[in-house]
């Protein structure tokens, strides 16, 4: 008997585990007396939703009838749910009604804080997994030894980010806050920040970048980034009405800080931009998805992604990236540093002052003590 092979696929933009075997009618009938299973005409196989759960029930549901199964190609996808299960055992699965009503007043509250959406949704959602967490537990939502436990517990055992962590902190005490609880009562340290270069591409590798991107739509977006220094969410919250010619300016309103500013609009950008604009024709924001309104950030990473593979940039760049390699390639050129901050819209020039570490310039100045041993 032929094995039946199971492993991931892409189905209806969606993860799925696929089943496939060579025509036997009796492993047919039997997989269809299960209600997670469905049968796919694009795919030719059977397949279930992409769940550790759904997964289990398949392989107990075979293994009745020893067969053999071949589930090689799935060592990463079960390590992956693996760990993400492990992650969410002090989590409850559904938070009640009363607890997202008050979440969605939080968030309201939040607003009215006048705090940008990003911030809000990112306050909202850490709290809404410490809630789950609390309730798991059974405990006193503002007892500072649950919020020590929290943070072990899905923090860092599964090793978030410290920046995630000062993001749990800031968010639950903005919950406490709203709550009418003196967050001041509960003492939780801020770890840190760790100190970390930005990842930037050479002059040579942001050439190459672009010439692989064919798509003037995409070509136009990532080069708005690189050239003007932008933030993804400033460049896809930018208006038609806020590119300057004459003056040869792009106008950055209400950015991170709620602060506007005006950054450098390329000559060489421009031309491509007016070929984008004839082709495409967007109405109210510079980039548009398919169905009208910003384009999306998700789509703008995998412009990116695509562009870096069919250019063979190996580095872990992401759209950040290309910010970090404007103001590294100004500092290279001979920009002040001043000038520089202006135009990243940095409130500090401490948060500038970065890229002289990863500046070729600065580095190629050091003479290097093993070139005189030889």
């Amino acid at each position: 008997m032929k094995k039946i092979i199971l492993k991931t696929a892409r189905h209806r933009n969606k993860e799925v585990i696929t089943i496939q075997f060579g025509y036997k009618n009796e492993i047919k009938s039997h997989l269809k007396t299960l209600k997670i299973v469905f049968w796919s005409r694009s795919l030719g196989c059977f397949y279930v939703g992409s769940s550790l759960e759904n997964l289990k029930t398949v392989f107990k549901h075979l293994k009745d009838k020893k067969w053999p199964i071949d589930s090689l190609q799935l060592e990463s996808f079960i390590t992956k749910n693996t760990l993400e299960e492990k992650k969410n055992s002090h989590l409850i699965k559904e938070i009640p009604n009363d607890f997202k009503i008050e979440l969605e007043k939080f968030r309201k509250w939040l607003l009215q804080k006048r705090l940008s959406e990003n911030t809000v949704h990112t306050y909202v959602e850490v709290t809404k997994i410490y809630i789950k967490y609390v309730l798991f537990k059974k405990a006193n939502l503002f007892s500072t030894k649950v919020v020590e436990a929290f943070n072990y517990d899905y923090i860092f055992i599964p090793k978030k980010s410290i920046s995630y962590q000062n993001q749990f902190i800031s968010g639950i005490k903005k919950f406490f806050e709203y709550k009418g609880y003196l967050h001041n009562k509960i003492h939780i340290k801020r770890p840190k920040k760790e100190r970390k270069l930005p990842i930037v591409l050479s002059t040579s590798e942001v050439k190459d970048l672009f010439e692989t991107i064919t798509n003037l739509k995409h070509k136009a977006l990532l080069s708005l980034v690189y050239s003007a220094g932008l933030r993804i969410g400033e460049a896809i919250n930018l208006k038609i009405t806020d590119i300057d010619s004459k003056r040869m300016l792009i106008h950055i309103q209400q950015a991170k800080g709620k602060k506007d500013r005006y950054t450098l609009l390329s000559t060489a950008f421009l031309k491509i931009l007016r070929e984008y604009y004839i082709a495409f024709k967007p109405e109210k924001y510079l980039f548009e998805g398919q169905k009208g309104g910003k384009y999306s950030n998700t789509s703008a990473q995998k412009v990116l992604k695509k562009a870096l593979f069919k250019a063979g940039i190996r580095k872990k760049v992401t759209l950040h990236s290309l910010r970090h390699s404007f103001a590294t390639h100004l500092l290279e050129k001979g920009t002040g540093i001043r000038y520089i901050q202006e135009l990243l819209g940095h409130s500090s020039p401490k948060t500038t002052m970065i890229y002289t570490h990863v500046t070729e310039r600065s580095l190629k100045k050091i003479k290097n003590p093993f070139d005189e041993l030889f």
